[in-house]
């Protein structure tokens, strides 16, 4: 009887052994912690608490770092609130929380989404587009094209963990095409970093200025990259014919900016449903 309940209690440990994450199951953003970092985490608690035969040690304290109850250690379930279909292959996907709780992310930080799709556990890091102070849900794009940001002075800032995502995910090829409209050349900031997204070979950065005039006072590298002025209908039709795909364009900037730039966005061919208005 004592071999057989051991053979019992041994079958019982095992069943409780974490799972090793598939390859896939990494996102390859460099998250900390990454889900084979909290695999090895709970592998090691599970092999304590087997040698202890103290099953209250698998037992993590719960993450009170949120007060929308998110955790970097543990994934947790939303229910889609809605989704509509941006184009034939982006989607916005509307998440909700629990009565009017915010994410209270920090810039630059990301979400891991994970999901079962044609059998096989997905997991992809997504930056939401939804504003920073939204209560009672958060929204994220999937599956992006090919991106055109326009952003008017701090228009630039939401654009900035999007682009994050992107080039700190080696997977991620989409496209960015974005557009930095500002008064002067001292005026704009977020310089290094700028240049820094530039160096990726699937980003293109551009400037407006609206009250500069001289190339000459300009650096060597932005000189090819600037124009002055408006933001005006014959640039917004040279961008979008130069991406390599059809865009899905990103606005944010004054209300009258972003008024103008839905009606350029309109006459230059894409449909309403093509560009997202923060």
């Amino acid at each position: 009887m004592d071999e057989r309940k051991e053979e019992d209690d041994e079958e019982a440990w095992l069943q409780l052994r974490p799972v090793e994450p598939l390859p896939s199951q990494c996102c390859g953003s460099g998250c900390s912690p990454c889900v084979f970092d909290l695999y090895h985490r709970d592998l090691a608690r599970w092999e304590a608490a087997r040698a202890s035969k103290d099953r209250s040690l698998l037992r993590g304290k719960e993450s009170q770092s949120c007060p929308s109850k998110l955790s970097t250690e543990t994934f947790l379930a939303f229910h889609i609130s809605a989704m509509d279909r941006i184009t034939k292959d982006t989607y916005r996907v509307q998440f909700a929380l629990p009565g009017n709780s915010q994410l209270n992310l920090r810039p630059g930080q990301h979400l891991i989404l994970r999901g079962i799709v044609d059998d096989l556990e997905i997991q992809r890091a997504y930056t939401p587009i939804s504003p920073a102070n939204a209560e009672g849900y958060f929204e994220v794009l999937i599956k992006y094209g090919e991106l055109l940001m326009l952003a008017a002075g701090t228009g630039l800032a939401p654009m900035v963990p999007i682009l994050h995502s992107i080039t700190d995910n080696a997977d991620d090829e989409t496209f960015v095409t974005l557009v930095s409209c500002f008064k002067t050349f001292e005026g704009i900031y977020l310089k290094t970093f700028l240049q820094e997204q530039a160096r990726f070979w699937n980003v293109r950065t551009f400037f407006v200025l609206s009250q500069e005039n001289s190339l000459e006072q300009l650096p060597w590298s932005y000189r090819e990259k600037t124009w002055f002025g408006r933001l005006t209908q014959d640039l917004i039709e040279e961008l979008v014919r130069s991406c390599r795909r059809e865009p899905f364009a990103l606005v944010c900037g004054s209300a009258e900016f972003t008024k103008d730039m839905a009606r350029c966005l309109l006459r230059a061919g894409l449909a309403e449903d093509s560009y997202f208005l923060f």
